[in-house]
């Protein structure tokens, strides 16, 4: 599979070095997505490996590279890998996997030169400036959802559900843009009316901390839909959340259709929240792997409304626009703007260096 990126257009000096083809990787909780770059803006050799199957990363890693089409790209000396985890340092310990990993350990073990490990939410944070929305009657790589419109060089929010809830955003610098490194998923959640109150304290009875992630999530789907099915006296199947959702698209069960309401308007409290925090004048972007999957019945849920509700902030909230991602692989974009400006900066370095005159031992 090959997918076309609109990046900016690369230097001579980049494109004079002999780095290609590059790795690029996004690594969730569930699955671990492979990607070759090619040359500039050319991705392809994209293949989805289930992270439960490897015992290690670097197994599902080599499992990749040595499959046919990967290894007749020829050698990989440069890699870049988006994952939903903080990175603080060379050791990186997942959180919601077992799999943890030296970072120089695994570039040695691959025989990389370059590898670059970044939180999966700011990688994809430096996609947002590339999506496009289409033109009419073509598919974009965003859907907005809602009113408003994005202010040139407004800071940009980003939150996104899947097996956790990633957090971050773009702030403008110079003449670029700088990711945050956010764990906002981990922020303590905070009910908006009586029905989530009784969710809340259903979660409490289960976890000492009760995070927006513990509900916006998976998990988080599953975990409302217990609680609903006790505050409303119903019987509690314990679906899982790809049935909950399933379920809800299909109009075959009334509990699970109320539950994607209340995950929705959950998280249009989470997302307006983000808005105010940072000022995002630039919009607000959904991503993960939740709510791209809910299509129109997502544009027809509370999110909106409830983005909005903000007491005396409702005036400024309406100007802001947020937007579903609906890329199919949009981390790879992010990774291969971070490792393609690495690579420049240290060959420009390199250069500089080379350009000095040399300085006498003392």
């Amino acid at each position: 599979m090959t997918v076309s990126i609109p990046l900016a257009p690369p230097s001579g000096a980049a494109l004079a070095q002999n780095n290609w083809p590059r790795l690029l990787a996004d690594v969730g909780g569930t699955n671990a997505r492979f990607a070759l770059e090619l040359s500039p803006g050319q991705i392809d050799c994209i293949d989805v490996l289930p992270c439960a199957g490897y015992p290690t990363l670097a197994a599902a890693l080599q499992a990749y590279l040595v499959s046919p089409t990967p290894l007749a790209a020829g050698r990989v000396r440069h890699a870049a890998i988006a994952i939903a985890n903080p990175v603080m340092g060379d050791l990186v310990r997942m959180t919601n996997h077992h799999w943890e990993f030296s970072i120089e350990a695994l570039r040695q073990e691959c025989g990389f030169d370059t590898l670059l490990v970044e939180n999966d939410f700011s990688a994809l944070a430096r996609a947002l400036p590339y999506l496009d929305a289409g033109q009419k009657g073509q598919k974009g790589q965003k859907r907005q959802v809602g009113g408003g419109t994005a202010r040139a060089h407004g800071a940009i929010g980003l939150l996104g559900a899947g097996t956790g809830l990633g957090v971050s955003g773009l702030v403008p610098c110079g003449q670029g843009w700088s990711a945050l490194r956010s764990e906002g998923g981990h922020v303590t959640f905070s009910p908006a009316n009586d029905t989530e109150i009784a969710i809340l304290r259903f979660a409490w009875d289960r976890f000492e901390h009760v995070s927006a992630e513990r509900l916006l999530s998976g998990a988080g789907l599953e975990l409302i839909y217990s609680a609903l099915a006790r505050h409303t006296g119903q019987q509690d199947n314990a679906l899982a959340a790809a049935e909950i959702t399933r379920r809800a698209l299909a109009n075959d069960c009334a509990l699970c259709d109320q539950v994607i309401d209340v995950f929705c308007g959950m998280l249009g409290t989470v997302a307006g929240n983000l808005a105010v925090t940072l000022g995002a004048q630039g919009g607000i972007y959904i991503g993960g792997g939740i709510v791209p999957r809910l299509g129109a019945r997502f544009d027809a849920s509370p999110f909106r409304s409830r983005f909005e509700q903000k007491g005396r902030f409702v005036a400024y909230l309406a100007q802001v626009p947020t937007f579903v991602i609906t890329a199919d692989y949009p981390a790879f974009l992010g990774v291969s703007a971070i490792l393609a400006e690495t690579l420049a900066a240290r060959q420009g370095a390199g250069q500089a260096s080379e350009a000095l005159p040399s300085t006498p031992a003392c």
